[in-house]
């Protein structure tokens, strides 16, 4: 008995390490990306380009990985893509022209795509009843995205920028080998009689699928989004030095990742539903607030003009970023939480697909983010644009799930 629990332990552990490396140097842009910016005078629509172009590499590959997982295992998958990327994050150092930045941004992204591999190689080791907690610790592997608001200007501050890609490629390098020589593989965790790629992405017909993918854009795609844009935000809406920008937007990276565990649990407890339909309605009040432009009024009275200003502070927009990040964290889990439940024998396949969805999200949002700071000069419209993508998930929830069952009842508490 104890052997199968260390084994288990031992995967869960080294997983979770291994993906929260992957994640840091997965978001390394988001700091990084700031002295570049700077470096070779990009826009701001330039920049979204260059912090999201490893987010498309990652996502593109995560359905690919999941499926390479369910049929050959997770052990072997997850060790060569973290070798894979050792020499990209080198060859930065090297790099000197835009195109050079992004192209290696594109092989270094393949670090996102250990998601679809460690959460289909987790979750195959525990029973139905703690898989949601399991992966919610290994989705925990998300705060890599604070190690990297932590490190990253840490390094800058040390050095310059290029000692960022050199730490972060040995760390990476290190991990790699503690991870193959730490865990284990099952094969009876593989595809039954090695299924075809035909049959692995049936679940593609199925409308619940790509529901989930619109959850998951949302709760993964927008906390990638905003932990790669919230530090140049706190840079030029408040005027914060990077390292103090950097350290407030891991407020919302740390929770939005470290608490992902707690989510797991809370889907486990009360079903994916419920989480997630709070989750939901949690971030779409705190975009609302987020969204306000710092504003200035005049109004005019018998006894002369009379000036407001009306907007948020500092401490009052990271205490709702904050919130956000946590309920992002509960998100996250909560959708894993759907696909264990719906679709045990098919984990990475469809954990990719969904995967592939949100870290298009987390590409294509920065762009956007960009793109209309450059259009429309406020900062705060890409919480616009979020409040109005988070407004679709709530209805299409609404008329596809809520309505049909009691939101906390029996059904709820038995789980899906």
């Amino acid at each position: 008995m104890t052997q199968p629990r260390m084994r288990q332990g031992l995967v869960l552990g080294m997983s979770t390490l291994a993906f929260t490396v992957c994640f840091m140097v997965w978001m390394m842009f988001a700091v990084l990306g700031v002295p570049i910016k700077d470096l070779l005078q990009l826009n701001e629509t330039q920049f979204g380009l260059l912090a999201a172009t490893p987010v498309l590499t990652g996502s593109l590959v995560r359905l690919p990985l999941g499926l390479l997982t369910d049929r050959f295992g997770g052990r072997i998958v997850f060790f060569l893509l973290m070798l894979a990327c050792v020499l990209p994050l080198y060859l930065i150092t090297y790099a000197t022209a835009y195109w050079q930045f992004l192209v290696l941004g594109l092989f270094v992204g393949l670090a996102g795509g250990s998601f679809s591999v460690g959460i289909a190689y987790v979750a195959k080791w525990f029973d139905k009843d703690n898989q949601g907690f399991a992966m919610g610790v290994f989705g925990a592997g998300n705060a890599g995205a604070a190690v990297t608001k932590f490190l990253a200007p840490a390094l800058i501050a040390l050095g310059t920028w290029h000692l960022v890609p050199k730490v972060f490629g040995a760390i990476l390098f290190i991990t790699a080998l503690l991870f193959w020589f730490l865990t284990s593989e099952n094969k009876a965790h593989r595809s039954a009689g090695g299924a075809t790629l035909r049959q692995q992405l049936v679940c593609l017909k199925d409308p619940a699928v790509w529901r989930y993918c619109q959850y998951y854009s949302i709760v993964f795609g927008g906390y990638v989004a905003l932990a790669l844009w919230m530090t140049k935000y706190y840079v030029q809406e408040y005027g914060f030095s990077l390292q103090s920008a950097a350290l407030l937007a891991a407020c919302f990276s740390l929770p939005g990742g470290v608490l992902r565990a707690v989510g797991g649990w809370m889907s486990d407890r009360w079903g994916a539903q419920s989480v997630t339909w709070w989750v939901l309605w949690v971030s779409w009040i705190c975009l609302f607030l987020l969204s306000y432009p710092q504003t200035q009024l005049q109004i005019t009275t018998v006894n002369g003009p009379l000036d407001f200003h009306i907007g948020l502070n500092a401490t009052l927009f990271t205490v709702l970023l904050f919130v956000m990040g946590i309920a992002f964290a509960f998100g996250k889990a909560s959708v894993f939480k759907y696909i264990a439940n719906d679709y045990p024998q098919n984990m990475g396949a469809v954990s990719g697909i969904v995967g592939l969805a949100g870290g298009l999200g987390g590409f294509v949002l920065p762009i956007l983010f960009g793109a209309l700071v450059d259009l429309t000069g406020v900062r705060s419209s890409c919480f616009m644009l979020m409040y109005g993508v988070v407004w679709v998930s709530l209805t299409w929830m609404y008329l596809s799930e809520i309505r049909k069952q009691p939101l906390l009842g029996k059904q709820a508490l038995q789980g899906e």
